[in-house]
Order: structure tokens, then sequence, then C-alpha cells
């Protein structure tokens, strides 16, 4: 095992999920330079696996999901490592991502750690859990995705008071304004966030990556444009092995087994 693969944990999860797992217990599973790296090259792997339809991200344990960017590593003058060309911060905020991400939140995620997890589709929280951007606490802005996605995320009045103040919210809070979609004990976050995973991964890939790809430009695109998606994206679908499987499965009673084709 390399040190990368120390740092950043890979595993699949039955047939069609993986999971990521931050590794760095010892430093609050701060983003160093070879997490991001890490992070980069399994964001391409699991794009590019057929079989993995579904990633889910989390921690491997501890009083903090991500502590975020890791100071020693900025204070070494080493900052610049902490991003990706192609993913940006920990190799994840910026990367081209087709297939959905869940977010597995145990410990608090304050800063890069809510960041992480607001690049993802889902989140999925320990009721412990306090999410936060305290950057303006330290001079600094909340720049890999968290000043332009949280107002997105949850009501823009309880954006800005968390933008502005810094302060936390807990998990309750979080789960009323739709920053989460579940809240559960600590240990069951994982299965919890698999169990999504799993849902996700029964239906058809073809159908779910095209779907979410227009969901996710809701917010930033004229409905115009998005009409004009969809029927593109009908059209795909429409002329799909799977759109033909699905309802010759409904009525033949079974599962169906999809193709992604």
């Amino acid at each position: 095992m390399s040190a990368l693969d120390d740092v950043v944990l890979f595993e699949k999860v039955g047939e069609n999920a993986a999971l990521i797992t931050l590794n760095r217990p010892e430093k609050r599973h701060a983003v160093n330079g070879a997490v991001a790296r890490r992070i980069d090259a399994l964001v391409k792997e699991t794009e590019a696996d057929d079989a993995i339809r579904v990633v889910v991200i989390t921690s491997s344990g501890g009083p903090t999901f991500c502590a975020g960017a890791d100071l020693s590593e900025v204070a070494a003058g080493r900052g610049s490592d902490l991003s990706t060309p192609d993913g940006g911060f920990a190799g994840l905020v910026e990367s081209r991502r087709a297939k959905p991400w869940i977010a597995a939140v145990r410990g608090s995620a304050l800063g890069g750690g809510l960041e992480i997890a607001l690049a993802c589709d889902m989140r999925v929280c320990a009721d412990s859990t306090v999410f936060g951007l305290p950057e303006v606490k330290r001079g600094i802005m909340a720049a890999a995705g968290g000043v332009y996605r949280l107002p997105r995320q949850v009501p823009r009045a309880i954006a800005m008071e968390m933008i502005a103040t810094g302060e936390p919210i807990d998990a309750a809070r979080a789960a009323h304004f739709g920053l989460v979609n579940a809240v559960v004990p600590e240990d069951q976050v994982i299965a919890t966030a698999l169990d999504y995973a799993n849902r996700i991964a029964a239906n058809a890939p073809l159908s779910v990556r095209e779907s979410l790809a227009i969901a996710r430009a809701v917010q930033e695109t004229p409905e115009a444009e998005l009409i004009d998606r969809t029927h593109r994206a009908v059209m795909i679908l429409m002329t799909s092995e799977d759109a033909a499987e699905g309802p010759r499965a409904f009525v033949e009673k079974r599962a169906p087994v999809w193709k992604d084709r």
C-alpha cells in the first residue's frame, strides 16, 4: 500500500458502490497534497469504472469529518499542493463528475470539510455533527465552494448568517434548512449513506446521470435552456437499451438488468 493509499482509503461496496475514506485521524483528516492527489485520482477512476454507479465519501472517525486545509502544509509554503488542476481543493470541489456522490459526515464539518460535503449531491450526518464556515474569523474566505454553494443549498438569510458570522449550526438546524438528507446516530451514518447509494444504484445509471446533470444546473440556467437540455436528454434515454428494459422488467415482474446504454 502506498502513502497515498494510507491517507485516503478506497473500497468497492457491493456491486455498484464505492466508499472513499479520509484517513488522517491524527490531523483531523485535514487535506494535504497526498490527500488531494489521491482523491483526484479516485474521482477519475470511479468515473471511468462502469461498475461503480455511486460514490460515498467519509472519514475514518474521530471528532472531525475533515478539518479542511492542513494549515501546517500552508505554513510550510505548500498550500498550492492542497488543490489539483482538475479537481480544485482536495481534488474534489471543482472536479467534473457525472455520477452521484454522497457525503457521510461523522464529526464536525467546518471550513473545507463543509465545502467537501457541499460538493456532493447528498449528505448524511450524525446527530452530533456541526456545520460551519469559520473562515472570516481567520481573515480568509470559504473559496473552495462555500461562499457560492451554501446559498444554493439553504435559505439565503441562513447562508449569509453562516458566512458572515462564521458560527456553525447543529445537525438539527442543518436538517431543518435542507442541508442534509438524514440525521442519524453516529454509528449509523455510513450504513445510511450506503443505503441511499444502493437505492440509487438500483436505478438505470444512464437515467440517473442525465437527470442529475440537469438538476445540478437548475439554479444557474434559464428555464428555456433547461427545457432544451431535458428534451435532448429524453432523446438519449429513449433510444437506449435501458429505456426498453425498464418497462419490460415491470411487465415481467422482475428486477431490471441495466446495460448503461
